[in-house]
């Protein structure tokens, strides 16, 4: 941890789910999560979530920022941006402030952007 400017307690730690890790279960963190592994349950982050390629979620994803590469089956939540890489493959709803698509990106379900205050449905992570 590292103090910032404002003498708070700064979390820069990153949580990591490995190729080959399977978890059943909901997973909160204060920080950043890469997942390269499968998933079966919700994710609640209050920093940046990065599925990559090798990464597979069953459950829904509340998050600041999400970046994906891999596969998620259910609902996406993101107060900033989303980016769906070229090999991400999203089959679910989402509701975002902005999102960016690569070529190649699949994505079946709808799509609500906009900032929270035109957006009632955005609901803020809470990782407690």
């Amino acid at each position: 941890m590292a103090l910032t400017k404002k003498n708070t307690v700064e979390n820069s730690s990153i949580n990591i789910i490995g190729k080959g890790t399977s978890i059943t279960g909901n997973i909160n963190s204060d920080g950043d999560i890469r997942i390269d592994g499968n998933i079966e349950g919700n994710i609640k982050a209050t920093g940046k979530v990065l599925i990559g390629k090798t990464g597979n979620i069953k459950g829904d994803i509340f998050c600041a920022v999400l970046d994906v590469s891999g596969k998620i089956n259910g609902k996406i939540n993101v107060s900033e941006i989303l980016s769906l890489k070229a090999d991400s493959n999203i089959l679910g709803d989402i509701i975002t402030q902005k999102i960016t698509i690569e070529p190649g990106a699949i994505l079946n379900g709808t799509c609500k952007m906009g900032k929270e205050i035109n957006n009632p449905q955005f609901v803020k992570p809470e990782t407690k």
